[in-house]
């Protein structure tokens, strides 16, 4: 019904988003044989616009003024507007990344069955200069790479066991050993597939995790797809507002904001003693600055914003 009548019924069309519909069922390729496909959405930037107004039909405002409500909604974390939009995909990914991948729990998930089926004849297999090494001071993150020559010995042992495993699998089935009991020695690079079905705010706060720089590499590359992809064609005026206020936004904390006045005002001993106040510039046993993750990140803020820090050297 027309807002504010209860005879007259109103025609509302669906929002179609044309550069988005080019896109549906193709499958846009991820690492060596992963892939992300668009099934279906409902919704636009209009659709975030109106449930932010409460308004029905086609009655919606300017581009410009639609920019500006959903920049203020995004800058306002007003969330429930963006929950307005689903998106649903088709994935294909490594076991190892899908085990990062679901615990993202706001998403309708359906997942391809071993136990029903024949696992999928895919493994992801590492080229030999993208083995990374493990870096000394974040334990679940990497750091540089090892050198061409040990990749290549990696990467054909990696071809090997990969191989082993799939024949050994396949050995089980032969023998008629059930789905459920022959699948359980397949390796994590197992390529998986599942229907993807989420909301936009709970697809954003996936991507602002999981396209952060500090994300494993491989999980990330299928946020860069969705994200790029996808979501920059489907809902343009969000995803220009994520970016601004979300994925590459400073966020600082008390501390952090007391210390960058303080080197704004010109005086780097007051934002020393700020940080020390707060327990940032405790010392270990050698008389050094001791690890520090809260003032880390801090410094890395300072960088950003071409301001000195006070305790560097030390």
């Amino acid at each position: 019904m027309v807002k504010g009548s209860s005879e007259v019924p109103e025609h509302l069309k669906r929002p179609v988003v044309a550069a988005l519909d080019e896109l549906l069922g193709v499958p846009l390729q991820v690492l060596d044989k992963g892939f992300v496909r668009l099934i279906d959405y409902m919704g636009d930037d209009s659709s975030v616009v109106q449930a932010a107004r409460v308004s029905y039909g086609a009655g919606t405002k300017r581009v410009q003024e639609d920019r500006g409500l959903i920049r203020y909604l995004m800058r306002h974390s007003h969330t429930t507007p963006f929950e307005m939009c689903e998106i649903k995909l088709h994935v294909r990914a490594p076991m190892d990344v899908w085990r990062q991948w679901i615990r993202h729990r706001t998403a309708n998930v359906n997942e391809y069955s071993t136990r029903y089926s024949i696992a999928i004849d895919s493994m992801q297999r590492t080229p030999a200069h993208q083995w990374r090494l493990q870096s000394s001071e974040n334990r679940q993150g990497s750091l540089g790479h090892l050198s061409s020559g040990e990749g290549e010995t990696l990467s054909a042992s990696e071809a090997d066991l990969q191989q082993s495993a799939r024949a050994v699998y396949q050995e089980r089935l032969n023998a008629g050993v059930a789905r459920e009991q022959a699948r359980k020695d397949l390796p994590l690079s197992t390529y998986t597939e599942a229907y993807w079905k989420i909301d936009l705010h709970n697809l954003l706060h996936f991507l602002s995790l999981r396209m952060d720089t500090h994300a494993q590499e491989e999980i990330r590359s299928y946020a860069v797809v969705i994200g790029e992809k996808i979501v920059g064609r489907w809902v343009p005026l969000v995803w220009e507002a994520f970016l601004d206020y979300r994925l590459h936004s400073l966020r600082l904390s008390r501390i952090e904001t007391q210390v960058i006045e303080a080197l704004i005002a010109g005086s780097p001993e007051r934002a020393r003693v700020v940080a020390e106040e707060k327990g940032l510039l405790k010392r270990g046993e050698n008389g050094k600055l001791a690890a520090n993750r809260e003032r880390k990140e801090l410094d890395s803020k300072l960088h950003k914003l071409g301001l000195p820090c006070p305790w560097a050297g030390d």
